[in-house]
């Protein structure tokens, strides 16, 4: 069954009532119920919702959560005796169907609830759970199944992840009260560009003050640390403003969901830690800082805020520039027409069928007929061909033709019934110690020396490097001084002044959904809604209405210029930034042809900016379809993107342990790893399964080849060119984060800003606003 609710509308803790009702008639030992959720806070949440109903009606009900937080002690204790009402999430439940009694376990088992099942399907962890479900409904076939969400924008493919090629019923709840959602500009002038909404942390404040509770989300941990510490710099009266993003220590992540649930707070910033359905019912607003990138993820966060379907969640927008404006306006048009986004489940991946494989073994020996019927059950895998199968369980068994010579790839053999067994004991407990399909950049922990200190949260490895003793960060909303890197700790003590530096988290970005592109487009073809506009984006379009060329609903507007010895390209797509990136790449290699020598790019979720020695001509020919041809193979070959694509792959896969390696060497030694296999895989096997998955991850994944492919095919035969003689005012944002990506200049960024605000104070003096 698949339940979907509007946010807010209690849904989770009504997935409990049949099996709360079961437990009081028939109390049952080992497992009754078991509850699958993303976050590991959100099981957290839910089993302390849970303690009171179940305490209240005095019920002989007992409640556990296993992730990976929870204590060595408590899992042991767990795994002798299972709680009936069992909480965790798809890599701890990897990791226990691993175990030898597996079977035991899990056989009592009467009920799955698989939580905010829309942030699952489609991804990596979501090809995990799938394949663990299958499990299941071998080891506990009376379990039926029942999946959560608020925001499905595939139900039907949603309803056969469910249901497991099983008869499946959908059943959607009517909408509760209609949230209600407006856009707030900061006080002083809306910024051109820049994506922290720093600007806005006093109006922010102020909104604060007005309500007891306040959810401020943000897109990443990054804006998260920045804005946390403008809006204490602005808060004179000491209101109680904490931060909670992953990269915070458990210890301090815990005092804060506490604190929320205690109503000993007026405001939390938070990333996507606090997206999903965590049930804090006193919070009386959600402030959205930056543009939200999709419907669906902002109706998600809205949910947070008045967690009751006959109330309605209320919202502010509060965009970090012109261009966000116009993304937050059709955000709110987007929710208020019904429209989810989000792409449809794609087909499984070969690494993480890999890694189940192993998983699998380690628990017991198999028959491989069996197991690949009991795969084809999960909806990921329906359409794996038998070879596919063979393929993987070949690699998992030898590493494959190219390196079947090397001991250390050889995990499985079969025994004379043909029965696939784990080498050793060993290769189990390595198998068990890299479960999951989450791959993170190299960590290390940050521990503040002195009085008061210890575990603060961790950071990337890479942005550790960088610092020199004596340099200052920002973390947790405090001011650090880097002392050393000792093994895998950071040691710092609190700073009294420099410039600090803030740390940045790898893939935490995510680009403007399809829905919403196509949706800013129109706004900005459609002059009879620009009188809706704040003022300073309706100057602004209308400058450029004046000045040069709007663009339009289905092609690409490319402006060319000159200006300071170089020329300028800038094209208006609105794809994505991640399509963007990768169109950057093949037209910087088109634009080496054609001979324009170019310097660089920048791609942004609205445009892509290029910047050249030498003017671009022929700008229908750099734009044509067939860049995506000989010039994508040359430059995926070329790039490191493949390299770092193989080495998640790897990891995830098997092939390279992560856990083993050596934390003072760290991201090097892995890298030098994965390189090497890399290279002789492609020499020596190069349709090897773990290529295979590759590429199909480097298209699906950061180079969006298939959002790209019909970006090209939709503008083909209509492309507008326009050669200006200086900057357009459309052109001004990425004018302005190419000067921040390359060499940055202050004084040319100061005359880029006054050269804008001189047309836009003309503008106004010449022509009336429409």
């Amino acid at each position: 069954m698949l339940l979907i609710a509007p946010t807010g509308g209690g849904k989770t803790l009504a997935g409990f009532l049949p099996s709360l009702i079961e437990l009081a008639q028939q109390p049952t030992g080992g497992p009754h119920t078991l509850y699958i959720s993303p976050l590991k806070a959100l099981a957290t949440d839910i089993a302390r919702n849970l303690d009171a109903p179940i305490a209240e009606m005095n019920l002989a009900v007992t409640i556990g959560t296993r992730t990976g937080d929870t204590p060595e002690n408590r899992r042991r204790k767990q795994r002798e005796s299972p709680p009936h009402l069992f909480l965790t999430t798809p890599e701890s439940l990897a990791l226990m169907l691993s175990w030898p009694d597996a079977a035991r376990l899990f056989a009592p088992l009467r009920r799955i609830i698989i939580d905010e099942i829309h942030a699952l399907a489609g991804t990596k962890r979501g090809d995990q759970l799938a394949l663990c479900l299958a499990r299941l409904a071998r080891l506990a076939p009376a379990a039926t199944r029942i999946g959560l969400s608020a925001t499905v924008a595939h139900p039907h493919e949603l309803l056969e992840f469910v249901g497991q090629g099983a008869p499946a019923h959908l059943i959607e709840v009517s909408d509760g009260a209609a949230p209600e959602l407006s856009i707030m500009l900061p006080q002083a002038r809306l910024p051109w560009s820049g994506r922290m909404g720093l600007a806005s942390a006093p109006a922010i404040l102020a909104r604060v003050a007005a309500t007891a509770m306040t959810i401020v989300f943000v897109n990443t941990r990054a804006q998260a640390e920045l804005l946390f510490a403008e809006l204490w710099r602005h808060n004179d009266a000491t209101l109680p403003i904490a931060l909670h993003h992953g990269s915070l220590d458990i210890a301090l992540r815990r005092r804060v969901e506490a604190a929320m649930a205690g109503g000993r707070l007026r405001a939390v910033v938070a990333t996507a830690s606090l997206d999903l359905g965590i049930d804090w019912g006193g919070v009386d607003q959600v402030i959205q800082v930056g543009a939200p990138k999709g419907s669906s993820r902002l109706l998600q966060r809205i949910g947070r805020a008045n967690h009751r379907m006959d109330l309605a969640s209320r919202a502010i927008l509060v965009p970090a520039n012109r261009f966000e404006v116009l993304e937050c306006i059709a955000a709110i048009d987007a929710i208020g027409a019904g429209e989810l986004d989000g792409d449809p489940p794609r087909p499984g991946g070969l690494d993480v069928l890999a890694q189940h494989l192993l998983l699998t073994a380690a628990s017991a020996p198999f028959d491989p007929d069996a197991l690949f019927a009991e795969v084809l059950a999960a909806a990921p895998y329906a359409g794996l061909s038998r070879a596919d199968f063979n393929d993987v369980l070949g690699f998992v068994e030898t590493g494959g033709y190219a390196l079947a010579n090397y001991e250390r790839y050889r995990k499985l053999f079969r025994d004379s019934l043909g029965q696939v067994h784990i080498r050793s004991a060993a290769i189990a407990r390595q198998a068990r110690m890299n479960v999951g399909t989450i791959v993170d950049l190299p960590m290390l922990k940050i521990r503040l020396l002195g009085r008061g200190g210890g575990a603060l949260g961790e950071v990337e490895e890479y942005f550790a490097q960088s610092l020199r003793p004596g340099d200052a960060f920002i973390f947790v909303g405090l001011k650090l001084k880097f002392l050393r890197i000792r093994e895998i700790w950071l040691e710092c003590t609190q700073a009294a002044g420099g410039d600090p530096q803030v740390p940045v988290y790898g893939g935490a970005r995510l680009p403007l959904t399809t829905n919403l592109a196509s949706r800013v487009r129109a706004l900005l073809h459609d002059r009879a809604r620009w009188p809706e506009l704040p003022e300073p984006v309706r100057e602004w379009l209308a400058l450029q209405d004046a000045h040069a060329s709007l663009p339009g609903r289905e092609d690409l507007l490319v402006e060319t210029f000159p200006r300071n010895g170089r020329w300028y390209l800038v094209a208006y797509a609105f794809e994505g930034r991640n399509a963007h990136q990768t169109l950057g790449m093949l037209l910087t290699r088109r634009l080496e042809r054609a001979g324009s020598q170019p310097l660089g790019f920048v791609a942004t979720d609205y445009v892509l900016g290029a910047w050249c020695a030498r003017e671009p001509t022929d700008i229908a020919d750099l734009f044509a379809q067939d860049m995506l041809g000989d010039d994508l193979e040359s430059w995926m070959e070329d790039s490191s993107m493949l390299r770092r694509t193989f080495r998640n792959v790897a990891i995830i896969s098997g092939l390279i342990t992560r856990n083993q390696i050596d934390a003072r060497r760290g991201q090097r030694q892995l890298t030098i790893n994965s390189d090497l296999i890399y290279n002789a895989l492609r020499r020596h096997q190069p349709d090897h399964v773990l290529l295979r998955a590759t590429r199909a991850d480097a298209a699906s994944g950061m180079t969006d080849l298939g959002r790209l492919a019909g970006f090209l095919a939709r503008i083909e035969g209509r492309i507008r060119h326009e050669r200006l003689d200086r900057v357009s005012p459309l052109a001004v944002p990425v004018l302005l984060d190419i000067g921040r990506e390359s060499v940055r200049s202050q004084t040319s960024e100061d005359a880029l800003l006054a050269e804008a605000e001189s047309l836009l104070a003309e503008a106004s003096m010449t022509r009336p606003a429409p």
